[in-house]
């Protein structure tokens, strides 16, 4: 089993989603980047898209997002979204 990573996904009105996954895929606004459990801290923009994350069953899900940026540190994965 997979140490998991925290996922956050907030808007300015709402946290859309607060996970343990085990890696999670964002729309970097120079592509899609993918992100695993001591990933170095990283601080960049996101284009409009879908996260798609994996969670510790091996199930995955996404979510749909508009533009924003992401915070990886810590094993802590901060999305901030437009509403």
């Amino acid at each position: 089993m997979e140490t998991p990573i925290r996922l956050e996904v907030l808007t300015p009105v709402a946290m859309l989603a607060s996970l343990q996954v085990c890696c999670v895929t964002l729309p970097g606004v120079q592509g899609a980047f993918q992100v695993l459990r001591d990933h170095a801290p990283l601080l960049t923009a996101l284009d409009a898209g879908v996260i798609r994350y994996r969670l510790s069953d091996g199930s995955e899900s996404e979510i749909p997002v508009r533009k924003g940026f992401v915070e990886v540190c810590d094993n802590l994965v901060t999305v901030c979204v437009e509403g």
